[in-house]
């Protein structure tokens, strides 16, 4: 896709639906010096366009191919290093925004940092020190090549720091969840219409899982299924087409008809739901985020977690399948005063303005300007 007249000297680099998220207050701050560049990982037509028109953003300057095939993350990830090398070439930016840890994000650093154009790291530091994990070797890999990082709490910056990242390398700059939470959650009224149109009950549990390590291991996925549904209360799950395909390869149909599947949602839609909902389980990093802003408990499927400010804060629990995860999520269910203790806990992701403090640094960065110091750390969500 051609760009227009317009400056467009810094792209902002992604592939997947959180990444939109997360980057959409940075591309509206930095307005008509966004290029938006759309890497097609994680791309349809339907939910991606929505995803967009939720922020009001243009659609993508450029959009690739993402790279799919039977070769799996090596081959994607090179190709994608190869193809936007390629762009950066023939139309350079003067900086690179990436975020999180997608495939995206590394192959964005990589071509740009290779090309000689520096990179701007959204949401770095976070560290899971569980190296199974794709996401994990995505994140230290740019961890290496970025030239400022933008960290989303001290705790990330410390852990930078820990591997030797110089200290002017790095900002606190709180995460741009707070900000996108709150700009996406609908009004009250809004939300009434949308649960009765879904004919979503009054109490429910809202459930999403997707990762590697819940959704393409039988026995793991089985007990996670079977969990949701002796919770006691109707589990919601907007369920991933990852997912959807290994319950049907691995004949667990019956126990998925026990809970209530939704097709995916937007981003709007799914903060309706969860706002509402008497309890989360997710495997999402960002959900475990997004809990903080709506003041709501979660549990977190997984081995293992990166965000650990939200378990600290007592919003997030991070749990097993089965056993340990009914005990938790009953104990919490019955907890009268734990949604007036996690209403007054601020959100450990900051205040709501990381993405101007994002984009400030970006300009610096690519006007060859010092790049503006932040506050000594995020100051804290006032957003329920």
């Amino acid at each position: 896709m051609p760009l227009n007249d317009s400056p467009r000297d810094i792209a902002v680099v992604f592939g997947t639906r959180p990444e939109i998220i997360k980057l959409a207050g940075i591309i509206t701050e930095l307005d008509d010096r966004a290029r938006i560049v759309h890497t097609g990982q994680h791309y349809d037509n339907a939910l991606s366009s929505a995803f967009f028109a939720n922020f009001g953003l243009p659609q993508p300057h450029l959009l690739l191919d993402g790279a799919t095939g039977p070769w799996g993350r090596g081959h994607q990830v090179g190709t994608l290093i190869a193809e936007l090398t390629r762009e950066f070439t023939l139309a350079p930016p003067r900086a690179v925004i990436v975020q999180g840890d997608t495939n995206s994000t590394s192959a964005g650093a990589q071509a740009a940092h290779y090309c000689g154009i520096p990179v701007v790291h959204v949401e770095a530091g976070l560290r899971s020190r569980d190296r199974s994990m794709p996401e994990e070797i995505n994140r230290q890999v740019v961890g290496v090549i970025a030239d400022i990082h933008c960290a989303a709490t001290p705790e990330a910056a410390d852990n930078l720091l820990a591997e030797g990242v110089a200290p002017e390398r790095i900002r606190i700059t709180g995460n741009t969840v707070v900000e996108a939470t709150l700009r996406s959650l609908p009004r009250p009224e809004a939300v009434d219409a949308l649960l009765a149109r879904l004919d979503i009950p009054d109490a429910f549990v809202l459930a999403t899982f997707h990762r590697p390590e819940n959704s393409d291991d039988p026995v793991r996925l089985a007990a996670v299924l079977e969990s949701l549904a002796g919770l006691g209360l109707p589990a919601v799950v907007p369920l991933h087409p990852r997912t959807r395909a290994k319950i049907k390869e691995f004949g667990l149909e019956p126990a998925a008809e026990r809970l209530l599947l939704v097709e995916p949602v937007d981003h709007p839609t799914f903060l309706a739901l969860a706002g509402r909902a008497r309890l989360l389980v997710s495997d999402s990093g960002g959900v475990q985020e997004e809990t903080t802003v709506l003041k709501k408990p979660l549990l977190v499927v997984r081995t293992s977690t990166e965000r650990p400010e939200a378990v600290r804060a007592g919003f997030a629990h991070l749990v097993e399948p089965g056993r340990e995860l009914l005990t938790t999520a009953r104990r919490l269910l019955a907890d009268a005063g734990l949604g007036d203790r996690l209403a007054a806990t601020a959100s450990p992701y900051g205040d709501g303005t990381a993405s101007v403090r994002i984009s400030a640094i970006a300009r610096a960065l690519a006007d060859g300007a010092p790049v503006p110091e932040p506050l000594p750390q995020p100051l804290s969500a006032t957003g329920s």
